[in-house]
C-alpha cells in the first residue's frame, strides 16, 4: 500500500477517535476532537497531491479517498447536530441535505462508470468540501474556547457567534445544493428512465 492510500486509510481510522473525543466528558475533549479532525483534514489535502505528483493513483485511492471525505464530514456534522450549545445550530436538515448530495453523486459515479465515463470532482464540489471543512473547524474552535477553556461570553457575543457559525453551515448547504445540481445536470443523460 502506497503513502497516499495509507493517508486515506488513516483518515478513516481517525473518524471514530474524533467522535469519541467529541462525546467524552473529559478535560479538553473538544480540543482533542479538533486536533484529530484537523489531522484528518490535512491527510485529505496531502493524499491527492502526493498521488498526482508521484503518479501513485490507484483504484483503491479512487474508491477510498472520496469515501473517507464523506465519512469524516458526515460524522462531524451528525455529532455537531447532537451537541446542545447555544451557538451551534447544525441540525438534521443540514445533515440530510449534505448526505443526500453525497449519495446522489456516488450513485452518478456508479451509473456512469458502467458506461466508461468518469465523474471528476469539479470546482463546485471542491469548494463545497473546503467550505464545509472550514465551517466544522470554526465550530470546533468555538466549542474548544467555550467548553474546554471556559471562556465566559455574554448573550450578545454568543448571538454574534451563533449567527456567524449558522451562516457558515448554511453557505455550505447552499454550495452542496449547487454542486449537486451541477453534477446532476452534467450527467443526467446517463440516467435511463425507461
Amino acid at each position: 500500500m502506497n503513502l497516499p492510500n495509507k493517508l486515506t486509510l488513516m483518515r478513516i481510522i481517525l473518524v471514530p477517535f474524533f467522535m469519541l473525543f467529541l462525546y467524552l466528558d473529559i478535560p479538553y475533549h473538544f480540543t482533542l476532537a479538533l486536533l484529530i479532525f484537523a489531522a484528518a483534514s490535512i491527510t485529505d489535502a496531502l493524499d491527492g497531491k502526493i498521488a498526482r505528483k508521484y503518479h501513485l493513483i490507484t483504484t483503491f485511492g479512487k474508491f477510498a479517498d472520496p469515501l473517507a471525505d464523506k465519512i469524516l464530514v458526515l460524522a462531524a456534522l451528525a455529532c455537531l447536530a447532537d451537541i446542545d450549545n447555544p451557538a451551534v445550530h447544525v441540525n438534521g436538515v443540514v445533515v440530510t441535505i449534505i448526505a443526500a448530495r453525497e449519495f446522489m453523486v456516488s450513485g452518478l459515479r456508479l451509473v456512469t462508470a458502467e458506461k466508461g465515463v468518469v465523474v471528476a470532482a469539479g470546482i463546485w464540489g471542491k469548494l463545497k468540501t473546503a467550505f464545509t471543512m472550514v465551517a466544522i473547524v470554526l465550530i470546533l474552535i468555538f466549542l474548544m474556547i467555550w467548553g474546554d477553556f471556559g471562556v465566559v461570553m455574554d448573550g450578545g457575543t454568543i448571538g454574534i457567534i451563533s449567527i456567524i457559525l449558522t451562516a457558515l453551515i448554511w453557505i455550505s448547504v447552499l454550495l452542496t445544493i449547487i454542486s449537486g445540481g451541477i453534477y446532476l445536470k452534467g450527467y443526467a443523460k446517463y440516467i435511463e428512465t425507461k
